[in-house]
């Protein structure tokens, strides 16, 4: 059903079992898929796809112009998957090259005043809580929980299974199943989530092996890394060695965990 007062480009098919609320807009070139739900005040602009099922709420704006300065580019497409629900005041950017694409996965929930920048690749079951700010060409693995006002700049990937802390600052890539929180520090595996993944026990160990593995001292992590995939010491296709490779790519450094004898040597130099 279609609200009299939506504005929909006479080009657009829209399949019988979607809604468009009052005052929504939805240009030439969208493709609704089957059971799509878009709120009153929604905005979809051209080149936006969006999966059968999922919900736009109202005020989400989905394929605005990337937020830079200088010259905007023109074109390029955003991809929407199903089973999303983007609730109010969301925001997805479209990408800043015409044959580029800014895609959010399937199952993802972002919520209220949600961000996700030019270019962006968020994986399925993503979940973006409050306020979270992505900026452009950020990557978020599948499963992955941002927690509220979180903030994320340019080019920082995180990996398959992440859990981010609510106002964290990661300005660093964050490796699979690991939690990160306050300003770049990792506090962990995520063991709520790899519980909840139902992933075999076996698979939990050699994870946990590997992750020591890594975090185990100071100094390069990817030369660390380099040298336990040369030995083998997780087993192929796991949840380790696919831990151990997140760190073979990227353009920035890794979140690690905090250094407490550090901190507990500046503490007893300062007397406190």
């Amino acid at each position: 059903m279609i609200h009299p007062l939506a504005a929909v480009a006479p080009s657009i098919v829209v399949p019988p079992d979607c809604s468009i609320g009052a005052f929504a807009v939805v240009e030439a070139g969208v493709v609704l898929g089957a059971g799509v739900c878009v709120g009153e005040h929604a905005v979809l602009r051209a080149g936006v796809e969006i999966g059968p099922g999922t919900l736009i709420d109202s005020f989400v704006v989905v394929g605005g112009a990337p937020q830079m300065r200088g010259q905007v580019p023109v074109g390029g497409r955003v991809r929407i998957g199903a089973r999303c629900v983007l609730r109010e005041g969301v925001t997805v950017n479209r990408p800043t090259q015409a044959n580029g694409v800014t895609v959010v996965g399937d199952d993802c929930f972002l919520m209220a005043n949600s961000h996700v920048g030019h270019d962006c690749v968020v994986g399925d079951a993503v979940t973006l809580a409050n306020n979270v700010m992505l900026a452009g060409h950020v990557h978020v693995g599948d499963g992955t929980f941002v927690g509220g006002g979180a903030g994320v700049p340019q080019f920082v990937r995180s990996g398959q299974g992440v859990m981010v802390g609510g106002n964290a600052a990661i300005s660093y890539d964050v490796p699979p199943y690991a939690i990160a929180a306050e300003r770049n520090q990792i506090h962990g595996l995520n063991v709520v989530g790899l519980r909840r993944s139902k992933m075999p026990h076996a698979d939990v160990v050699d994870l946990k092996r590997c992750y020591h593995s890594v975090y185990s001292g100071p100094g390069d992590l990817r030369a660390r890394v380099s040298a336990l995939l040369t030995e083998r010491c997780c087993q192929e296709d796991k949840a380790g060695r696919r831990f151990l490779q997140f760190f073979a790519g990227g353009k920035r450094g890794f979140c690690r965990p905090r250094d407490r004898k550090r901190d507990e040597e500046g503490c007893g130099a300062m007397g406190g």
